[in-house]
């Protein structure tokens, strides 16, 4: 009678595997796609930028071949006074990027930041010109600048720079340590 019974149950144990098993299938055939061929799963496509950020990110020829040869010291690294790519500062990269397109900036940040128009952080397109006080918490005197390159969003405005760690990046102002050191922009064009 135990073994009858004891059969019994691994039957009902087995029906009841097989049954969620193919409750399982049927879901997991629900979900697959419909394509007879499998194939992997494609990466997500990132979002179209929207229709603002397309018209601000709009440059002349003038601004994209400086923002251009900017980009092209990406990597360089940081060196006091330098204007080449064995190493240069961040005038000496904004200095060097603008001669490339025929135009001449003074060679310090300081004189840089009296060039162009000022603009407000929150009006900034590419190829405007950003300022910074880093050394100094309470100090609005510039010693940093940068070059917008693109306007990812409203709080993703990308600008290179030469940074004395990490050489020529880009980075956003809007992070929290540019965000505190901002002291202005100007529109050289």
């Amino acid at each position: 009678m135990f073994r009858k019974i004891s059969h019994l149950f691994t039957i009902f144990v087995l029906l009841m595997l097989m049954a969620s098993c193919a409750t399982q299938k049927k879901t997991a055939t629900r979900s697959r796609p419909s394509t007879s061929k499998l194939s992997r799963p494609s990466p997500p496509t990132p979002a179209e930028p929207s229709r603002a950020t397309r018209r601000v990110n709009r440059v002349d020829s003038q601004q994209q071949q400086i923002i251009q040869t900017a980009r092209s010291f990406t990597g360089t690294p940081y060196r006091w006074g330098g204007t080449t790519r064995s190493g240069m500062d961040c005038s000496g990269l904004l200095m060097t990027s603008f001669q490339q397109a025929g135009i001449n900036l003074p060679r310090t940040s300081a004189e840089q930041s009296k060039v162009g128009r000022l603009v407000s952080i929150h009006e900034l397109r590419p190829g405007d010109l950003v300022f910074f006080a880093t050394k100094s918490k309470h100090s609005k005197k510039v010693t940093h600048a940068g070059l917008v390159t693109e306007i990812r969003g409203k709080k993703n405005v990308q600008f290179i720079h030469a940074s004395t760690k990490l050489g020529v990046v880009e980075s956003n102002i809007f992070s929290d340590y540019y965000r505190r050191a901002f002291v202005k922009a100007r529109r050289p064009f």
